[in-house]
């Protein structure tokens, strides 16, 4: 069947459903539900966390016998397998549905048009592809974790005009806006953790925790790459578990003593391989995938942002420009290393926003 203006409408109502749980459903994705009858919304969920009941589901218990003859609207296929919940496909299939408008199909080789096919098999009019587009970038993260069990990385630095993290004394804070700072954690906890290099910890102490009014505390990893077990047990970010699980990775040849004086603390300490001194990116990515977590923000040090991007491990940047300039060549920048030899071959952005906060200009892009 051919959407209309009034499938539009009623999806977009079905997204800012979807949207209230941004940050809070990882592995799982964000799912916005309306069940429409006569014309009357009768029904209306939206996917609150892993392991609680579906969007389609809630929706349902709302609309009641309502649901017979009616029209569902959905922002993702519905799923067909078992895993904290019951195949929700299957129960749609039951309760006599006319029609059903889905956005898109779910990515996941599991459900992959399965979710439809069940629909269209139980007799209902099924119409896809309204709203696409506002499903890839809702659920980018969850798009490429499902498929590759690798989590979606998302780059953030902030710079001078001049391009400088900080002074060449290390002085960073602060370089940016309050309000480009409260942006940041908004970032944070749209996220399943945040990743920094040994040097950052080293220098600045940090927390590295959400620090917003109104977060909604859930499952959050403080990642650390530290190949040598620099990190003091007396570090701040070691104080709090309940702030967030704190990963280490570390070489295989670093000290099994300083790895338990970690543990003690509460850390998990992840020994990868290394390569020229170097902790191998991609392993750790692939260990972060093993333990469900399907977003990463990397915030730095220089050397973390640096390799992240020579190696092409970014799928998105946040770059905030402070209107100011610092100068000198031992100042540190948030992409060093060896550069290319030709513009050609620059790695360059796509898809680019661009918008200010106070004096700050924040640059929003995608590999």
């Amino acid at each position: 069947m051919i959407k209309s203006a009034l499938d539009v409408s009623l999806m977009e109502m079905a997204y800012s459903l979807a949207e209230k749980a941004r940050g809070q459903t990882s592995p799982n994705p964000c799912v916005g539900a309306v069940i429409v009858k006569q014309d009357k919304i009768v029904g209306w969920g939206y996917h609150q966390a892993a392991g609680k009941p579906h969007a389609e589901i809630i929706a349902l218990e709302r609309a009641g016998k309502e649901a017979q003859g009616a029209t569902l609207y959905l922002t993702l296929e519905p799923c067909v397998h078992w895993g904290k919940t019951p195949p929700c496909a299957d129960r749609l299939a039951t309760v006599g549905l006319k029609r059903a408008v889905i956005s898109t199909y779910d990515p996941n080789p599991v459900v992959y048009r399965k979710g439809v096919a069940r629909l269209k098999a139980a007799g209902v009019e099924v119409v896809t592809g309204v709203l696409a587009e506002k499903q890839a970038r809702l659920n980018e993260a969850y798009n490429k974790y499902i498929v590759s069990q690798v989590p979606y990385v998302t780059l953030k630095a902030a710079v001078s005009l001049d391009g400088k993290m900080a002074t060449s004394t290390g002085q960073s804070r602060w370089l940016t806006s309050a309000e480009s700072r409260q942006l940041a954690q908004r970032l944070r906890a749209e996220q399943d953790g945040i990743m920094v290099g040994i040097k950052t910890v080293l220098t600045d102490d940090p927390r590295l925790t959400v620090r917003l009014e109104n977060f909604v505390k859930k499952r959050w990893f403080r990642i650390v790459l530290d190949s040598s077990l620099c990190l003091p047990p007396a570090a701040r970010l070691l104080k709090n578990p309940d702030e967030g699980k704190v990963l280490i990775f570390t070489g295989y040849k670093s000290s099994n003593e300083k790895a338990k004086r970690l543990e003690e603390r509460g850390a998990e300490v992840i020994r990868i391989p290394e390569k020229k001194g170097y902790l191998s990116l991609a392993a750790v990515l692939q260990e972060l995938g093993k333990r469900e977590i399907a977003s990463v923000l990397v915030e730095g040090g220089p050397r973390l942002l640096t390799s992240c991007l020579e190696q092409k491990l970014v799928d998105k940047v946040f770059i905030f420009i402070s209107p100011q300039f610092i100068g000198g060549e031992k100042a540190p920048t948030m992409f060093e290393g060896q550069g290319v030899s030709r513009l050609s071959r620059a790695a360059r952005l796509k898809s680019i926003r661009t918008f200010r906060l106070n004096n700050d200009l924040i640059v929003e892009g995608y590999f």
